[in-house]
């Protein structure tokens, strides 16, 4: 399976699914209009390690809800993800059973390279 979870209006999100071939081949979902589900996410937080791995710390509403002061937990991440998409650490690109996580470039290159270029 290849999938992506991106934001169609992040243009970072974009810019990485053309480096991965336009996307072809995968199933691409907007988490804005169709939000990860409880069952996508406990899988990914499986591959990732944590809720907080997951964790957008760089969305305006972390800072603008006051998280940023806040100590939260792993079910805090969990029920903030699920919430509002924004806080869903992007993209997430799975390939075959293997979730690469965020824009890192590091990240990306794995994910080519799993891809095969």
């Amino acid at each position: 399976m290849k999938k992506i979870f991106h934001l169609s209006t992040c243009n970072t999100c974009q810019r990485i699914i053309g480096e991965l071939n336009g996307g072809e081949g995968f199933e691409l979902q907007d988490i804005k209009s169709k939000h990860i589900n409880e069952k996508e996410l406990d899988w990914l937080k499986e591959q990732a390690g944590s809720y907080e791995a997951l964790f957008n710390r760089r969305a305006m509403k972390y800072r603008s809800m006051g998280l940023n002061e806040q100590q939260l937990t792993e079910n805090d991440y969990r029920r903030l993800i699920l919430e509002e998409y924004t806080f869903l650490k992007r993209p997430v690109i799975i390939i075959d059973g293997e979730a690469f996580i965020g824009n890192a470039k590091k990240t990306v290159e794995a994910a080519k390279e799993k891809l095969g270029g």
